[in-house]
């Protein structure tokens, strides 16, 4: 389970770490001092929520690392899969803000909370609902 679990924490570092990156740059452009007070609550509420979720999805590889050779196996690997979780949850809160920044800023329309919500549900649905779909449905008893 300890390789499968590591396969799948890279495919979502990936993920934050490019998407961390990208939120790092926004405060040294131009555009950013043309914010509203409000979006630049939300840009550094995205930043902290993408540093978690980094720090959460990269604390297996450490964690890994640190307790190799002690045969605590089945210990780690419980507790890299909570940390993986949690960086996904860190990681739907971040990209759900980076959303809504990002259209705020673009659009101003009454109608980004409403798109925001509709993307929100298809994360949960793909990353959530589907999966414990598949266990509950396909495990044996």
């Amino acid at each position: 389970m300890w390789q499968e679990l590591i396969q799948e924490v890279r495919v979502a570092q990936m993920g934050v770490q490019i998407l961390f990156g990208f939120l790092l740059t926004v405060v040294f452009t131009e555009k950013y001092d043309d914010l509203t007070d409000t979006d630049q609550m939300i840009y550094l509420v995205t930043v902290v929520l993408g540093a978690c979720a980094t720090g959460a999805l990269i604390g297996p590889v450490s964690l890994h690392r640190l307790v190799s050779g002690r045969r605590v196996k089945p210990q780690a690997v419980r507790l890299a899969s909570r940390l993986t979780l949690l960086g996904l949850v860190l990681l739907l809160a971040t990209t759900t803000a980076s959303l809504l920044l990002i259209l705020r800023v673009a659009t101003h329309d009454g109608f980004v909370p409403f798109l925001v919500a509709g993307v929100v549900g298809w994360y949960l649905l793909c990353w959530f609902a589907l999966p414990l779909w598949t266990r509950h449905r396909h495990t044996s008893r």
